[in-house]
């Protein structure tokens, strides 16, 4: 190439010491960690991010943690996962003393192994198969909530909502059809909902003390996890039980389960037994409660917006006829005013506010320092609810998803399922599982009322994932005839 005779200059910007970065007054020993109350902590540190700016550090026990709500750095992170970062070797620890020994917890090669069956068994052509089955369970669902309706009497709302998406889980997942539904005495969910509280304790503990004494809490925890891995259990022996009498399904599996089983008993063994368990319980944990929370955080804002239930009930009514319920994926397709009300739900009380990763390496962030294994917990609610990004951002305005992005809507600042190499694999099942729960409400009820257990304003509490404090749903049946 010929030369121009210019020479190029490069400015060279100095990168920032994590130390130097503004911080919050902690105390000796503990840093900050006295300061964050775990159902709290999301809050916490979105109010911090608002005092220290965009990047600030805090510091749990003797661990610096650098923490960001610029949504180019939250991207940044993501996309970079697993070279530059990883989950924190923290959760790795803790998710395999649970048992979740699985995709979640796994990294580099390893992680790329399991992902290639999880995302097999979760990709849009075998969650559309999959129709006739979450149909089924969501027949199930509908005629709980009809003898919720009967009574008038309001109950919780998120213990039902987990009998629902536990059910789809493990149909889809593990070809178990589980019906909790129709089950009022114990049920797994009650042990998920301890385990992720507990994974979410343990990940910000200032050291991991229960490997020296436990607490009433832990001995809890070590009977959920007991009591889980008895479910888990039973599935896998069903499912040996299915391809013994059926030997093709080694070669074509019909479910993720199946898949992993005719992994694991190959010969070069891609999978190990507690790959296959890790496995089963994340995707039960995940599959519960992540979208449970999300369609709880749904229902309540509409109850807030009656306005919005009322045209979420004309499409419905319009893509449904005189259904009860969604007779086809096409179906489901069509509903994009009720898709639009899941992602401003998501983008308003997104079920991840924070997600934890940690520097495989030394590196930086938007010019500050990394030095290989510092945590990096990412702030994902600060930039979505920011009228830099939406306009009337703390708004609910389900609309903005219908229209064209711009500057002042902006949805590449929302991450509601991650993004980059581990993005969510089950987003298309949870996204259809949500649209088929709330066109049918929309369709058949009225919400009469929606309060907490305590009567006091509804919460938020993090348990690893964000949920609403306990919501007693009150249903009447539609009053309006159907079309």
């Amino acid at each position: 190439m010929e030369s121009t005779g210019f020479i190029v200059s490069h400015t060279y910007r100095p990168l920032t010491s994590l130390q130097s970065l503004p911080s919050p007054r902690g105390i000796p020993v503990f840093g900050n960690a006295r300061q964050i109350v775990p159902e709290k902590m999301h809050q916490q540190l979105e109010e911090w991010s608002h005092v220290f700016g965009d990047r600030y550090r805090i510091k749990l026990g003797s661990r610096q943690v650098l923490v960001c709500s610029n949504p180019d750095d939250i991207a940044t992170v993501l996309k970079d996962r697993p070279s530059r970062f990883r989950r924190s070797t923290r959760i790795e620890m803790v998710a395999k003393e649970l048992q979740m020994a699985g995709v979640f917890a796994a990294h580099g090669e390893d992680w790329r192994r399991q992902r290639a069956l999880v995302m097999q068994a979760f990709n849009p052509i075998h969650v559309k198969s999959y129709f006739p089955s979450l149909q089924n369970v969501a027949e199930r669902f509908r005629k709980r909530l009809a003898r919720q309706a009967d009574t008038g009497i309001p109950f919780e709302l998120e213990p039902d909502l987990m009998r629902y998406t536990v059910d789809v889980t493990a149909g889809l997942a593990f070809g178990t059809d589980m019906n909790t539904i129709a089950s009022n005495g114990e049920i797994v969910q009650e042990h998920l909902s301890d385990i992720f509280r507990m994974l979410q304790k343990r990940l910000f503990a200032p050291f991991p003390y229960w490997h020296w004494f436990k607490l009433p809490e832990d001995r809890a925890l070590d009977r959920s996890v007991q009591k889980v891995g008895e479910t888990i259990a039973t599935f896998v022996h069903e499912a040996h039980e299915r391809m013994a009498k059926n030997p093709t399904l080694y070669e074509q599996p019909e479910n993720l389960l199946e898949a992993m089983i005719a992994a694991r008993d190959e010969d070069n063994a891609k999978l190990s037994q507690s790959d296959l368990t890790g496995n089963v319980m994340t995707m039960l944990l995940a599959g519960e409660d992540t979208t449970a929370h999300t369609l709880a955080w749904t229902i309540y804002l509409l109850h807030q917006h009656p306005d919005v239930f009322l045209r979420i009930r004309q499409e419905a009514d319009d893509v449904m006829g005189t259904n009860a319920i969604a007779s086809s994926h096409e179906q489901l397709r069509e509903m994009d005013f009720i898709e639009a009300c899941i992602n401003e739900s998501m983008r308003l009380r997104p079920v991840a506010p924070v997600i934890a990763a940690e520097a495989t390496l030394d590196t930086e962030v938007a010019n500050v320092s990394v030095p290989k294994g510092t945590m990096v917990l990412l702030l994902s609610r600060v930039g979505a609810t920011d009228k830099r990004h939406f306009s009337n951002a703390l708004n609910f305005y389900p609309g903005r998803w219908l229209l064209p992005a711009s500057d002042e809507n902006n949805r590449k600042v929302c991450f509601p399922f991650g993004a980059g190499p581990r993005l969510c694999p089950g987003r298309f099942l949870a996204l259809e599982e949500m649209k088929i729960v709330i066109s049918l409400i929309a369709k058949n009820f009225d919400i009469k009322n929606l309060d907490t257990l305590d009567g006091g304003p509804v919460q938020e509490r993090m348990r690893f994932t964000m949920a609403p404090n306990e919501l007693c749903l009150t249903l009447r049946h539609r009053t309006q005839s159907l079309r």
